[in-house]
């Protein structure tokens, strides 16, 4: 008996060290990691099951760097052999993700990526990015699969609010539309967070910042990822375009203010740079859009800083 219980703190003990290393590593989850360690996004999921009013898949531009863009759409085995040369070339990126174009779990090839990805990988960093509709059905294949961190879009805790945030939302191949689908995404959001805390993931929420509609109810929604044991939160300000093109995005200082508002109840991100679905390299500096002369010297600094690290 005293033998498994032994056994049984050695285990917590160092699932609590897995999950420090895996937060200082991971660039979006530690303020610190953003400036030592990097992230590849894989974009093989093209599929999504909601209409979000300020989401717009539909075009690709080196200039731009926001959600669901992407220059392609990789197949599975092109994601893995796109890995291998990521990780080769770049040993500072230990974090593998999936965030779209479209919504991850909605597409099989995800979980077909992340397995080619854990086999030819073991030590890496698993993330994967999702809206949370599908997320209590899908949650077995995660943790089969092998994801350690999980970021969950939620806007709102409130249907009536989240109903204006989503055009429709498609489950189990029935189209919910209006007050009734902002009533399906909180509920199956706030049930996969809970089964994925309790999993043991590392969770962040994302939560776009749409004056008029959310801004004065975002703190309940901190509140309550607070409850159940959400890791960070990450306000982002909204991007105009889509069904909110003529909306008015926050200001800077009116996402800080939301920022602060919340900060007591849950950790804020506030380094965000709301990510390519094809972004790979530092935070703010997407080596997917750069020339390979300025990848070299970004490779050079972070082997000097790395090389600094271990003296």
């Amino acid at each position: 008996m005293e033998n498994e219980k032994a056994d049984v703190c050695e285990i917590e003990i160092n699932k609590d060290e897995d999950v420090k290393r895996v937060i200082s590593q991971h660039p979006c989850y530690s303020k610190e990691a953003q400036h030592k360690f990097g992230r590849i996004h894989l974009a093989v999921a093209p599929k999504c099951n909601i209409q979000c009013n300020y989401c717009d898949r539909k075009f690709d531009c080196v200039n731009e760097s926001r959600p669901g863009v992407t220059s392609e759409v990789l197949s599975p085995q092109a994601a893995l052999e796109k890995t291998k040369q990521v990780l080769e070339a770049y040993p500072f990126i230990k974090v593998v993700g999936i965030a779209g174009p479209g919504d991850p779990l909605a597409n099989d090839e995800t979980f077909e990526t992340f397995e080619l990805i854990k086999n030819e990988f073991p030590d890496v960093t698993l993330c994967l990015s999702t809206n949370g509709l599908n997320l209590p059905d899908k949650m077995p294949e995660l943790l089969r699969v092998g994801v350690n961190t999980l970021t969950v879009t939620m806007n709102a805790i409130d249907p009536e609010i989240e109903a204006q945030m989503i055009s429709h939302a498609t489950y189990k191949g029935k189209v919910y539309r209006g007050l009734e689908a902002g009533e399906l995404m909180v509920k199956k959001q706030l049930e996969g967070i809970k089964m994925a805390v309790e999993a043991g993931l590392v969770v962040k929420i994302n939560t776009v910042l749409v004056p008029g509609i959310n801004d004065e109810h975002i703190i309940e929604l901190a509140k309550k990822i607070n409850e159940l044991g959400v890791f960070i939160m990450n306000v982002m300000p909204l991007i105009c375009q889509a069904k909110f093109a003529d909306r008015t995005a926050p200001t800077p200082a009116e996402c800080k203010a939301i920022q602060n508002q919340c900060e007591p109840y849950v950790q804020q991100m506030r380094h965000c740079r709301q990510c390519r679905s094809d972004a790979y390299g530092l935070i703010g500096q997407d080596m997917s859009q750069m020339s390979e002369e300025r990848r070299n010297i970004i490779k050079v600094d972070m082997k000097k800083k790395h090389s600094c690290g271990k003296e």
